[in-house]
């Protein structure tokens, strides 16, 4: 979609798609609304096909997939030993096989450590980007990737989409996360994270943590100050009284909220603490975080809510 009219290509990490259209805020709107799709075609689309393969990713993932009912969309984690997460899958069955989008440029490296894991199991796995391609609108889908070009209707660029999903407090990994992040900081235990289900790797760490109820960091929503006509980048520290506690993770530009980051911060910042991230002065939306999908007018309006509140 890169070919339309007044689209602006997005910078690293999305590649290959388009910012905007060269209208941002009423893009935004659109697609709060569910009145515009985006293009999200540059992720990895991942399939596992076979008879074993839904047993086979239940022994795996952090989530219950052993009975997944065909087209039923799920969030899964793959965990390192130490329980950190090392990719996020969004996966879906048909019946037959299981197609997974996970973020750009790691589908190769997902499919080296499936591989790696398939032993005797009468499972085959594939990178199949160059076939498949994820859309927006605001759910998230899987369409051959030949039939990007007969879409028509209102699109909005991936800024939109991701000062949504900052707004509704929904973290991506690599972005919002970093080597050290386990799901009980960002929300994930609510999304993508089956508490009952049976061993798996990096499962102890989830366990104990969950069990004490103490994980070390926090994702918090930062208002960040408007004067300052810079935001803050991905990995920028987030300083309390000039030491660092913590870091920035996707900052944006909302249409309401103004300018916005997610920023994994120390579980003992207190809400009414005066930060700076990356020297652009910060405060904590005092609510806490909740897991929210990402089609999100309700979520914004209570951020909206929240903010006037604060202020």
């Amino acid at each position: 979609m890169l070919s339309r009219p007044g689209a602006v290509a997005a910078d690293p990490p999305d590649t290959g798609v388009a910012a905007h259209y060269g209208a941002p805020y009423a893009e935004q709107r659109a697609l709060e609304r569910g009145a515009a799709l985006v293009d999200l075609s540059h992720r990895g689309v991942v399939r596992v096909a076979g008879p074993d393969r839904l047993s086979w990713l239940h022994s795996l993932v952090s989530q219950h997939v052993a009975s997944l009912a065909p087209g039923q969309p799920v969030q899964a984690l793959v965990l390192s030993p130490k329980g950190h997460v090392e990719h996020d899958l969004h996966l879906v069955d048909d019946g037959e096989v299981v197609l997974a989008h996970v973020e750009p440029g790691t589908a190769a490296a997902l499919v080296d450590f499936l591989d790696r894991m398939r032993f005797m199991l009468r499972v085959e796995v594939a990178d199949v980007t160059s076939a498949y391609a994820v859309v927006a609108d605001p759910a998230m889908r899987l369409v051959p990737r030949e039939e990007l070009a007969s879409f028509e209707g209102p699109v909005a660029g991936v800024q939109a989409h991701e000062a949504l999903r900052v707004a509704a407090r929904v973290p991506r990994l690599g972005l919002d996360t970093d080597h050290r992040t386990i799901p009980h900081e960002v929300g994930w235990l609510a999304s993508a994270v089956h508490l009952d289900k049976g061993c798996y790797r990096g499962q102890e760490t989830v366990a104990r943590v969950h069990n004490l109820g103490r994980p070390p960091r926090r994702l918090v929503l930062l208002h960040l100050d408007g004067s300052d006509s810079e935001l803050p980048t991905t990995g920028d520290a987030v300083q309390l009284d000039g030491r660092d506690v913590g870091r920035v993770g996707t900052a944006v530009r909302h249409h309401e909220l103004g300018p916005v980051a997610l920023a994994l911060v120390k579980r003992n910042v207190p809400d009414d603490a005066e930060l700076a991230a990356g020297g652009v002065a910060a405060r904590i939306d005092p609510e806490p975080a909740v897991e929210a999908p990402l089609s999100p007018a309700r979520p914004a309006a209570a951020a909206r809510e929240r903010l006037m509140r604060f202020r």
